[in-house]
């Protein structure tokens, strides 16, 4: 390897007119630097470690490259006889160096020359001269680190065992709601173009009768690649077989509650009510959530209440218990249009009050529509969007322990929890396209033959009524 580079200038200038006196050329070490000696050179021939060129003279051509120094310790360097540049022999190096002479600073190399990290002095050894003459300081360790230190590794305990506790919470809380294990999937965690179907089933619980009557069936249906989201309301008063072919006719509210045995049996009465919801509108229906709403009502307080937008004033009549056995009594429920802030027992009453006043005899209510089957399911689609809209929320987060704990004696599912959250996730229910069977499509009032209310397929065609929701999915 070889080190180019310049020198500025002798120690002793060469008197002009003398050409630069040479060393006798010894055959076998030609171009080699030779130490000792019988007889003491002069001044001029005594090398230091390193030849230099020397200064350019005016009129003197530029050579391209810059010469070679011949004694660079490790390189094999034939001044006189290698070509220079282009193929011009080198010119007469001038010599510096000699004991008590100062080795003349060297000027960079041009180009991509390489060019020595330091130059040692007369007689030292070639190495790496900054660390031989200055001596590594010692690393000082300041005062503060050690306490930094264990500051970030208690912090990183503290989160790990919060991590850690909230994990098992989670875990415990997926296994306590659903029938499949927490971090397993039945839909490949949403990730598919398939449409996904899970039916939302509403019930008052409690000890009274008809606490497991559904009287909220909402079907909400999901394509998860593209976010497209559907919420199909079924009317409770649907008059239909249950069980199927046996000839004994239920309103469809009354599937859960008898494929359940009043909730005996959880996994059966949803599996009974999917089975009908899935005959009756031609959807594949695979999954179902049952709501407890008193439960929901705990949900709803649990997270500071929700923000709900009233698009129609009414009231109504409601009952003042939700067991009839304890207080049979009404009260009058008053709702105005506007956005209103509900805590818990005011968004239940809103979605589920349905008498009007005449029932209870504190004179007419003002928007009869608002009392219908259909009004009131729509109102239930508006608490449980504004219910998701606010856990989504950062601020709730800190209140989604609580929220757990009233969840977790609210909702019971088939699906597992990420399957669950992935599905609330991908949803939209901001640009959800509503459809809601009635009697305003292809449904027609009729009457049951103990009397009450019921409402069939017009002309008895379930086919008709299976068509229009299919054809109200992608509208």
């Amino acid at each position: 390897m070889s080190n180019n580079y310049y020198g500025d200038g002798p120690t002793e200038p060469i008197e002009p007119g003398q050409p630069p006196q040479q060393p006798p050329p010894n055959p076998g070490q030609q171009g080699k630097l030779v130490l000792g000696g019988s007889s003491q050179p002069s001044r001029q021939q005594r090398r230091g470690p390193y030849q230099y060129p020397p200064q350019q003279q005016p009129g003197q051509p530029q050579g391209p490259y810059p010469q070679q120094h011949p004694g660079f310790p490790g390189q094999q360097a034939h001044a006189q006889q290698q070509p220079g540049g282009f193929g011009q022999q080198n010119p007469p190096q001038q010599q510096y160096g000699g004991r008590g002479q100062q080795v003349p600073p060297v000027m960079p190399p041009p180009g991509n020359a390489a060019r020595p990290q330091s130059y040692p002095e007369q007689g030292q050894k070639i190495g790496n001269p900054a660390s031989a003459r200055r001596p590594k300081r010692p690393l000082r360790r300041r005062p503060g680190c050690l306490a930094g230190c264990l500051i970030v590794l208690i912090l990183l305990c503290v989160v790990g065992s919060f991590a850690v506790t909230t994990t098992q919470r989670v875990l415990a809380f997926g296994s306590a709601i659903s029938t499949q294990a927490p971090l397993t999937t039945q839909t490949n965690y949403m990730n598919t173009s398939d449409r996904v179907n899970i039916l939302i089933m509403g019930y008052g619980g409690g000890n009274h009768d008809g606490a497991y009557l559904t009287d909220s069936l909402v079907i909400m249906s999901l394509i998860p690649s593209s976010h497209h989201t559907t919420l199909i309301s079924v009317p409770r008063d649907l008059w239909v077989q249950i069980p199927p072919n046996s000839g004994n006719y239920q309103k469809i509210n009354a599937a859960y509650e008898i494929g359940s045995n009043n909730n005996a049996n959880r996994v059966a009465g949803g599996s009974l009510a999917v089975q009908k919801v899935s005959a009756v509108t031609g959807l594949d229906v695979k999954y179902w959530v049952t709501i407890d709403f008193t439960g929901f009502r705990e949900l709803i307080n649990s997270i500071g209440g929700v923000d709900v937008y009233v698009p129609d004033s009414f009231n109504a009549c409601y009952p003042k218990n939700d067991d009839a056995n304890i207080d049979a009594s009404w009260i009058k429920v008053q709702f105005n249009k506007g956005l209103q802030h509900m805590d818990g027992e005011t968004a239940i009453r809103y979605a589920r009050a349905r008498e009007p006043l005449e029932v209870c005899g504190m004179g007419t209510s003002e928007n009869q529509a608002e009392l219908t089957d259909f009004g009131r399911s729509a109102r239930q689609q508006i608490i449980m969007k504004a219910v998701l809209s606010k856990v989504k929320q950062v601020s709730t987060w800190p209140s989604l322990f609580n929220a757990m704990t009233a969840l977790q004696h609210t909702i019971y599912s088939n699906m597992s929890l990420a399957d669950l959250s992935q599905f609330a996730l991908k949803m939209d229910l901001d640009h959800a396209h509503r459809v809601g069977l009635s009697n305003q499509n292809v449904l027609v009032d009729a009457t049951a033959p103990d009397g009450g209310y019921i409402l069939q397929p017009a002309n008895g065609n379930w086919q008709a009524v299976a068509d229009y929701v299919k054809q109200q999915l992608y509208n």
